[in-house]
This record gives C-alpha cells, structure tokens and sequence, in this order.
C-alpha cells in the first residue's frame, strides 16, 4: 500500500481527496494511508447529534462517516485509510477493533499506555481519550479513519462533547509523556506500524 504524507490541509480538499482515491481503489487502484494535519475544524458524522456542539458560534461539517462530534487541527495525527475492506474480510466491526489495535500499539511504542473501553469506538489512557475513530464505507472501500491527539493543548475539544460523550477528559501522547513529540516525528512510525499490523490483522485476499 503507498503511505502518503499530506502535510496540513484544509478539510475540504482533504474529503475531495478521499473521494477520489475512494474511486481508484474501486477501479483497482493502489490502497492508500493519508497522513495529515488539518486546519482547525469541527466535524459531526452522519447520525451524530449537533446538540453536542456547546458553542452555537462553532460550524460543525456534517460528514458521510460514522461517530459524533470531534475536532481537528494543528498538533494532531490524522489517517485516513482507503483500503479494499472487500477483499480484507468484509468485516467493518474487526477493521474498527483493527483501528483500535493499531492506535494501542503506537502509543505503547512511545510508552503511552492506550486501552480500549468496551462498547466505545476509540482509545484511551488513564487521563482521558487520546484517540477518535470514525470511518465510511463505499462498496467495501473504505474512508475517514482516525485522529490522535500530539500536541499539549487540547483546548478547543472544550466546545463540544468529545464524540458525543458530555464531561469527556481528552489528553495527548505529549501531556502524557510529558515531553513533546511532533507529528512530524510521528508520521514515519505511524505509516509503518500501520502497514504490518494490516497485513496481519487483516489480510487482503
């Protein structure tokens, strides 16, 4: 699969991206990992609930993905998986538990202790929710993905109830390691763990 580093990106032109690449994997493209940050921006997914917008200033995009509420911005790891699911299994609960697996693992790379917390979609530390996952599917390829948190200031997660979730404590793998790592510096690692763990956990047919 190609791990593509994005940069920082406006959100729209981020979703344009997906939605073409959603196509080339249809038509048999190469499966892709998009890394990124985004300029600040709410988002709320298909069935999320706007009354978890505490802020009636902020502008949440409604989305074609699964979850709630959440922000996205600088100082924050994005991927967005386009992967043939149609030929990995056909299973969009095991490739959210995968999501999952594979967000646990990073941050126990950088001594991060992530967990999981049954019949929630994410991952946790013992300070709060470092981790969101929210994902589409189209004929089994799929979009959206995942975000975890880099930077100290986590903030702007005060306007909003975290995926839906009110009194939420969000943290970041720098207030937990108390010592800064950039998204930069985590990119590299993400794309490669990512890449192996797939092939493992959900191997293509």
């Amino acid at each position: 699969m190609v791990v593509r580093d994005v940069g920082l990106i406006e959100y729209r032109e981020a979703l344009a991206l997906q939605e073409s690449l959603v196509h080339e994997v249809q038509q048999g493209g190469a499966e892709t990992l998009l890394l990124l940050e985004h300029h600040p921006v709410y988002t709320i997914g298909a069935g999320g609930n706007s009354g978890n917008v505490l802020d009636p200033g902020i502008e949440a995009h409604r989305v074609n993905r699964g979850g709630d509420v959440t922000y996205h911005g600088p100082g924050q790891l994005v991927g967005y998986p386009i992967l043939d699911l149609g030929r990995r299994g056909r299973d969009l609960h095991r490739y959210l538990r995968f999501l999952e697996l594979f967000l646990v693992e990073l941050c126990g790379s950088l001594d991060v202790a992530g967990f999981t917390v049954p019949g929630k979609t994410g991952v946790w530390t013992a300070a709060g929710k470092i981790a969101a996952i929210g994902v589409g599917v189209r004929h089994w390829v799929s979009m959206h993905g995942f975000s975890l948190n880099v930077a100290a200031d986590v903030s702007a997660f005060g306007n909003i109830n975290p995926c839906g979730m009110p009194e939420c404590r969000i943290t970041s793998l720098t207030l937990e390691r108390r010592q800064e790592i950039t998204v930069k510096e985590l990119k590299a690692l993400a794309g490669e763990r990512f890449a192996a763990l797939l092939e493992s956990h959900l191997p293509r047919s």
